[in-house]
């Protein structure tokens, strides 16, 4: 077998990124179960494998005894002496046994001994690849539906893009190239499992991260990300560097790098916005394309009450008050929006009330 063995060895090496030395040792361990199953006991059972040639010997360690009455465990001193004369009572000595001797049942023993430790290996191999792409991006391939989850061929594995993870309103179909993102991978009996998404925003930070060199570079920094998946995004920005204007980066040259996020995403709109310490420049900055008049902003409490010309009322509140809404995610702020004309009545009311408490 020695050198069909090592070529074979070498082969599955190469092809599964299994360590030879892993197989050697699953070999050696499988001939061991065959000595076990064929003799009963195997605790004194050595395998030794050449890792060049493939040449294996298989020995039992037996006493030297007057008299035999375990034939596993102890030799005679007359059949000892016949493999050295100096051997004596109580000397311990190697005897071969050939691999030729064991059962059919013992050599299909060791076979799935081998096949078990490959299939181990392979999964262990699956799992630290993809455990290193945990929180990253990675490309799928669609597969198939399975009721209303997508079967996704990652490579060396599939996975399922369950319904919750998927985008309202995008289609699937057999052969699409997606891009998803990790969010945990798991071992189980059968193998790794790995966890992806469609809708979680950090898809929108990790495509940024590589469409954009400067964000890669640390010079630009998305500082947080709020997404409603399929129908808009906002994420705010910061430059590490006054000469980058960090929403020009990452917008590229004729819109460009975010058009590239947009096409991933299938159209979904992307506002991109500048960060600010000050609070109430961070708001005004979140409730773009609406014009503010005014922000003030507990920066304690986290409550903001903002005052909008009255035509752009309906756009900063947005679509089933989408927009005021992702802005509060991107915030962290609980944003309270009035127009121009409800303000007014609001103050001259309390300013009524006022006066009322006076007189």
């Amino acid at each position: 077998m020695n050198k069909e063995l090592i070529e074979a060895l070498d082969a599955i090496e190469k092809e599964k990124d299994i360590s030879k030395e892993v197989l050697l040792e699953a070999i050696e361990n499988s001939l061991i179960t065959a000595c076990k199953n064929h003799f009963g006991k195997a605790d004194n059972v050595k395998v030794s494998i050449n890792r060049e040639t493939g040449d294996f010997k298989v020995v039992a360690e037996k006493t030297v005894v007057e008299t035999v009455e375990d034939e596993m465990l102890e030799i005679s001193l007359e059949d000892a002496k016949m493999k050295s004369p100096k051997l004596s009572l109580g000397d311990i000595v190697n005897v071969e046994i050939k691999s030729k001797e064991f059962g059919r049942i013992a050599t299909q023993n060791a076979k799935n001994v081998i096949l078990q430790k490959i299939r181990e290996e392979e999964r262990k191999v699956v799992f630290n690849q993809y455990y290193d792409k945990n929180k990253e991006v990675v490309t799928g391939v669609v597969q198939r539906m399975v009721g209303n989850n997508v079967s996704i061929n990652l490579g060396k594995i599939d996975t399922l893009l369950m319904e919750n993870e998927q985008v309202k309103g995008e289609v699937y179909a057999p052969n699409d190239r997606i891009k998803l993102y990790v969010t945990d991978v798991k071992e189980s009996p059968r193998g790794p499992k790995i966890i992806v998404s469609r809708a979680n925003p950090e898809l929108v930070r990790k495509l940024f991260e590589t469409e954009v060199t400067e964000i890669k570079d640390g010079v630009v920094e998305i500082v947080s990300v709020s997404r409603e998946a399929g129908s808009r995004t906002k994420i705010c920005v910061k430059t590490n560097n006054p000469k980058v204007d960090a929403v020009g980066a990452c917008v590229g040259v004729n819109g460009s790098r975010v058009g590239a996020v947009v096409r991933e995403l299938r159209g979904e709109k992307i506002d991109i916005i500048n960060w600010s310490e000050n609070p109430a420049a961070l708001i005004e900055n979140a409730l773009s394309p609406a014009k503010v008049i005014s922000v003030i902003a507990d920066d304690e409490e986290k409550i903001a009450k903002v005052v909008v010309p009255d035509y752009q009322l309906s756009l900063a509140i947005g679509k089933e008050g989408q927009n005021v809404r992702l802005a509060a995610r991107l915030t962290g702020f609980k944003i309270d929006i009035k127009s121009e004309s409800q303000d007014k009545e609001a103050r001259e009311a309390e300013s009524e009330d006022f006066i009322d408490d006076e007189e």
